[in-house]
């Protein structure tokens, strides 16, 4: 899948409030950032593009697809990260939550990819573990593990080193940026992560307020928060 995101004229309400108003966008770089304060829309507006949010008004379309019209293809096709591990952890040990993910595929080659998730993601070790006593950072870990086990061909990651020491967030980042290899699309108040990206948006308000070149987004972002 292309990993070019376009939204035109979208926003998101609820009865009493606008969650995004008027958003028009396009994503085409390998690795998007999105910043912005507590309550901009930037969750919102990452859980639009695998239609777990529906658009009140305007269009989404994520390699050339809706996700509310095609929302089963743009779920196999894209891996979301939940800022809380806890959301997508469902097995009693790392290595029966990742095979969940493989039901229907051959049980060698079901072992296999198990073991090459747990490698990549730094949890061979605690395969057999008990998932619920794994420290915030593994279970981070596992939840990445569990969405690339999947092979996605788009990751959009909801602030995913937000409730993780810095030795924990630099391994959520470095498993993100560095070892990934599928377009991203990154949520965070982590602005050092932030500029190890390709492009940022900074979203302000519910509108999407400056787009480009890392450095200069976060210049904007510092600038609004005065």
């Amino acid at each position: 899948m292309s990993p070019d995101i376009e939204l035109r004229s979208v926003s998101l309400r609820t009865e009493d409030r606008t969650i995004l108003d008027d958003v028009s966008v396009r994503l085409s770089a390998r690795r998007t950032a999105v910043v912005g304060a507590n309550g901009s829309g930037k969750s919102s507006f990452a859980r639009l593009l695998n239609g777990l949010h529906v658009p009140t008004t305007g269009t989404v379309r994520v390699g050339g697809l809706d996700p509310v019209r095609d929302v089963r293809e743009v779920r196999r096709r894209v891996g979301f990260v939940f800022a809380d591990p806890e959301a997508q952890i469902l097995m009693p040990t790392p290595a029966e939550d990742l095979a969940l993910s493989l039901r229907g595929v051959a049980r060698a080659e079901r072992e296999a990819r198990v073991d090459a998730a747990l490698a990549l993601c730094g949890l061979t070790a605690e395969r057999d573990a008990p998932a619920s006593e794994l420290s915030g950072g593994q279970k981070q870990l596992l939840a990445l593990a569990s969405v690339l086990i999947g092979r996605p061909e788009l990751v959009v990651a909801d602030e995913p080193t937000t409730r993780l020491d810095l030795r924990n967030s630099r391994r959520i980042g470095d498993a993100l940026l560095e070892e990934l290899d599928v377009p991203l699309v990154l949520v965070t108040h982590d602005l050092d992560l932030a500029r190890r990206c390709d492009e940022a948006i900074l979203i302000d308000g519910g509108r999407v307020r400056a787009q480009g070149a890392p450095d200069a987004v976060i210049a904007d972002y510092l600038q609004l928060c005065g």
